[in-house]
């Protein structure tokens, strides 16, 4: 293609509807006809990232390949497109003013006088092109964040409208709004997504395509009524409703003929249908799979799944790929004692210890991690959860009462989790941990080399303290085998008990490596595990 082409993703009425979604499906079935596609997000907020938002914020806190802190949506891209995402992909209102302040602070304005339009918009517009420019995408799809009509998002929406201008035929914009049923009247109400296309037109956007997010299937009157009302043509308005997993979205939204619709009116040849027979496959595994799987995933955001989603959907797609439901049970770390661990996750058949900051609910981890250990539960610790694992095990097995964390305790006798030294002087939060990918070697015959079959992986990390190298060799004399090394920094990135069915700790992140095509092998092994476990316990 001669020209990258741009869709944007705006969204009504309320915020929550699925716009990312819609995007990552959109972006689906455009690459499963063949081309490049690329997703990124833009969030109105003024953190400059979201690595400093707490959870209950902003739910998860998503690490690219190249270090930076995102938004969730990004799992999402990625999971969907089987991509992977970059600093360039989520871009913040406090990221575009940094490097506009940045800008003027250097002179390149000339001493104009800095202004939202054109400076802002500018530098908003420069984002948009440049993932296109760089990588030579054949579609760059943009999720603008919140909802039309939050003076947030205003910026934004502006240099959409002048990008409709520039781009011309290379510009696509869809808009995502909520058809609510009301129950006393016995119907549903299409005036708010009408007036939230009024709102976009007011804007200077006329959307090219609406999707309406409903609970029950609308007729064509409804589709054709909306259509009329926001100037939309009669086939450019899908709907998309409830569905039981969001994986069916990209089928749901094949069958309206979504693409078919943006390939036409951005000029392009419209030709067979999009290949989704992987994608279809997996849907069929998920309708077949009749056993249960029940992981119970231990953590002090229990009442919060989003602040979990990656493992989430990294455990769900390894349930369906070993052919099970997955029975998934969130424990708050925080409630865990010792008199109610057993009844807790007495019928697990596998338990997550997921990561996390602070020792607000660390005590419930080590009490579960015990639990496990001795009732030899298939057990995977992810980065603070592989640190707990590390500290129950020097306590209870190794004889080390005083064994702590130095973010937990500074003055602990054994801090056999120890701050990194590269760590130890940074006093600004944001993007200062040990982000991104890094390579792990692992060792040949541990539990880790038989699930990625490969001596040498590339994951994910979102941390301040490591295991304490110090204690290594009292920790192998133990039993707990270290068989995942860094071979720059010698940091131990994999904990294993061999002599358990499946105990492994990782300081690296592998649930944003796993997508609905590629699944994380170390999830899969878990998965795998935890499955024999449940089935040996029926017998």
């Amino acid at each position: 293609m001669a020209d990258t082409k741009y869709i944007f993703v705006t969204g009504g009425v309320v915020s929550s509807l699925g716009k990312g979604i819609i995007a990552a499906s959109l972006g689906k079935l455009l690459q499963a006809r063949g081309y490049k596609v690329t997703i990124q997000k833009f969030d109105p907020y003024i953190n400059v990232d979201p690595g400093t938002l707490n959870p209950y914020e902003h739910g998860e806190c998503y690490v690219t390949v190249d270090g930076h802190e995102a938004d969730l949506d990004l799992g999402h891209y990625e999971r969907f497109l089987n991509i992977q995402t970059a600093k360039g992909n989520n871009i913040t209102t406090g990221r575009i003013y940094q490097n506009v302040i940045q800008k003027e602070r250097r002179g390149d304005y000339l001493g104009k006088t800095v202004q939202v339009i054109p400076h802002i918009t500018d530098e908003i517009k420069r984002n948009v092109k440049s993932l296109g420019v760089k990588s030579k995408f054949d579609f760059v799809i943009t999720e603008i964040g919140g909802t039309v009509g939050d003076i947030e998002s205003t910026p934004f929406l502006e240099a959409v409208r002048q990008l409709r201008w520039e781009l011309g035929r290379n510009c696509f914009c869809l808009h995502l709004t909520y058809v609510p049923y009301i129950a006393a009247a016995g119907e549903v109400k299409t005036k708010p997504t009408q007036h939230s296309v009024k709102e976009l037109q007011s804007l200077g956007i006329q959307p090219d395509m609406l999707v309406l997010r409903t609970d029950r299937n609308l007729n064509k009157d409804i589709l054709d009524k909306v259509a009329l009302f926001c100037n939309v043509e009669q086939g450019a308005v899908m709907q998309s409703v409830d569905v039981s997993t969001i994986y069916e979205v990209p089928v749901m939204m094949q069958k309206q003929g979504m693409d078919e619709v943006v390939l036409r009116k951005m000029n392009m040849p419209v030709e067979g249908n999009a290949n989704l027979d992987a994608w279809k496959a997996f849907l069929q595994k998920r309708k077949d799979a009749r056993k249960e799987v029940c992981i119970k995933l231990v953590g002090k955001y229990a009442e919060l799944p989003d602040a979990y989603k990656s493992i989430n959907e990294a455990l769900s797609q390894a349930a369906i790929y070993n052919d099970r439901k997955l029975k998934l049970d969130l424990c708050h770390s925080e409630k865990i004692t010792e008199e109610n661990v057993e009844e807790t996750l007495k019928d697990a058949d596998g338990i997550v210890i997921a990561p996390g900051f602070g020792q607000r609910g660390i005590e419930g981890k080590y009490l579960a991690l015990g639990y496990a250990r001795k009732n030899d539960i298939p057990t995977f610790g992810i980065c603070l959860g592989m640190q707990c694992m590390v500290i129950e095990y020097a306590r209870s097995i190794l004889n080390i009462p005083e064994a702590n964390s130095s973010e937990f305790d500074p003055k602990a006798a054994d801090k056999v989790i120890d701050l990194m030294e590269e760590q130890k002087h940074i006093t600004n939060m944001g993007a200062s941990m040990r982000l991104g990918a890094y390579d792990c070697v692992i060792k040949k015959g541990s539990l880790a080399y038989k699930a990625y079959g490969k001596t040498k992986v590339s994951e994910r990390h979102r941390h301040r303290y490591e295991f304490n190298n110090l204690y290594k060799d009292r920790f192998e004399a133990g039993g707990m085998k270290c068989t995942g090394i860094n071979p720059d920094s010698e940091l131990v990135e994999v904990v294993e008990v061999p002599h358990l069915r499946w105990y492994l700790g990782t300081q690296f992140h592998p649930e944003y490596n796993s997508t609905v095509i590629s699944p994380n092998p170390l999830f899969m092994s878990f998965m795998q595990a935890a499955a024999e476990l449940h089935d040996a316990s029926k017998k």
